[in-house]
């Protein structure tokens, strides 16, 4: 069975134990990067969600499994709030699938 796992600071991922995810929490940029590598190579992972504040440090490290079936990596917010990069992920994405920003016009 597929497991779920969420990277990012503590105070911002502890909620998700409670309702059964593997929490992994990061002090800083370094140790992130660490674990999503980590992560991603034991391939029981279908999803990893990271906060948004980790994902603008660490931004080289996603793009290498941005074409991967598995595991997905979401942008989620942290507890300082949302930086964009989840929705821009989503733009590039149907803009690259569709050939047009569909979504936002020319934003």
């Amino acid at each position: 069975m597929y497991k779920i796992g969420v990277i990012g600071d503590k105070a911002s991922v502890s909620g998700f134990k409670a309702v059964g995810l593997s929490v992994f929490p990061c002090a800083d940029s370094a140790e992130a990067r660490k674990t999503l590598s980590r992560l991603t190579k034991e391939e029981d992972y279908a999803i990893i969600y990271i906060t948004e504040g980790l994902c603008r440090d660490i931004a080289d490290e996603l793009d290498k499994h941005r074409d991967k079936m598995l595991p997905a990596i979401i942008p989620i917010p942290g507890m300082d709030g949302s930086y964009g990069i989840g929705m821009t992920g989503v733009k590039k994405s149907v803009e690259r699938a569709v050939g047009a920003d569909i979504l936002f016009g020319n934003d």
